[in-house]
Order: structure tokens, then sequence, then C-alpha cells
């Protein structure tokens, strides 16, 4: 069984790891505690959006970014293909 928040601890931590940042330095400046980030990163903790939000920007990468990479990883695991789906753009939606 797929389980989300492994998955998804696992794209964070391995982005942070690249960049050669500690779990204190994006803590703080996610402001979340250095303990929960940890906990995320393992898939021990469920993340909120915001928090997943502010950890992301923290990171300097868009929640997109690293929702993409997380469904590629299912896709793989499920052994099926991801289908993207155009994004809306506010210009068109007012049409």
């Amino acid at each position: 069984m797929i389980v989300l928040r492994t998955l998804l601890g696992t794209e964070l931590r391995r982005r942070r790891v690249a960049q050669k940042r500690t779990l204190l330095d994006v803590s703080t400046a996610a402001r979340v505690s250095l303990g929960y980030l940890s906990e995320v990163e393992r898939g021990r903790k469920e993340v909120s959006s915001e928090c997943l939000a502010a950890i992301c920007d923290a990171l300097g990468s868009s929640l997109a970014s690293v929702l993409n990479d997380v469904a590629h990883e299912v896709a793989a695991l499920e052994n099926t293909t991801v289908v993207v789906l155009p994004t809306r753009n506010s210009d068109s939606a007012a049409a």
C-alpha cells in the first residue's frame, strides 16, 4: 500500500538535502518546529496544506512541483501514467 505522507516526506527531505540545508534552517524559515518537520520528512505526520506550502516556500520550491514529483512517484509505484491536466488561467476563467 502506498502511503502518501511517506512519499511526500521523502520528497521534501530529498529537496532539503540537495540544497545542503539542515532541518533547523528549513524549519525556522517555514516557521514550523524542527521536531515536526523531522516527523513530516519521515512520513510519520500528516502535514496540512498550509504547513506544506510554508515548507515548500522555505525550500524555494513550488507546491505544484513537489506534488508533481510525488504524483510521478505514486504513478511509478502503481505502474500507471500520470495525466497532466491543463492549468486554469484566471484570464480564461473569466471568459
